[in-house]
């Protein structure tokens, strides 16, 4: 639990408990009877909000580079969302208050920064293959040959208790 805390202390990391805070704090000068703002702006604003710390810390958890790719490209989207969103409700008459919609807007692009250096922080030599080709470190290719494929395997090398013989299998 020590290390996600440390985590938890990570700029990138306490900027999205602000975009997180900004979000919500926006979304109440919303008006309740605006029935399509409602559907198409709070619930999906606070979804992305939300969905940024969480795949922070699921990158976070992980050390392979194609899993920590696969959350900061959910991030990006997130925060990309979340920063239309909040821009298309400037143009909305019933909406005073706007300067929350820029505060989210600076403190989302201030992330964008601190979320460059921490991808660029990722181990490009940790990784598997990624079969879909999406998340590969630069210079590998989807379709390259697994180094690890070359490596033998018995396992009756660590299994030596188990009854491995495929004798006793019915043809």
């Amino acid at each position: 639990m020590e290390g996600f805390e440390s985590k938890r202390e990570s700029p990138l990391y306490k900027k999205s408990e602000q975009i997180f805070k900004l979000t919500h704090a926006l979304i109440q000068i919303i008006p309740q009877d605006n029935e399509f703002l409602q559907e198409t702006c709070v619930r999906f604003m606070m979804e992305d909000a939300m969905m940024i710390s969480a795949k922070i810390s699921g990158a976070e958890a992980v050390d392979l580079y194609d899993l920590k790719m696969e959350n900061a490209a959910i991030i990006r989207k997130c925060a990309r969302e979340l920063y239309v969103r909040a821009g298309s409700l400037r143009f909305e008459d019933e909406i005073k208050d706007k300067e929350y919609i820029e505060l989210l807007r600076t403190e989302i692009e201030e992330f964008r920064l601190l979320f460059i250096d921490w991808v660029a922080s990722f181990d490009p030599w940790n990784y598997v293959i990624d079969r879909w080709g999406l998340f590969n470190p630069p210079g590998v290719s989807a379709h390259d040959k697994d180094p690890d494929d070359d490596i033998p395997f018995d396992p009756k090398d660590f299994f030596e208790d188990m009854d491995l013989d495929d004798s006793d299998e019915e043809e």
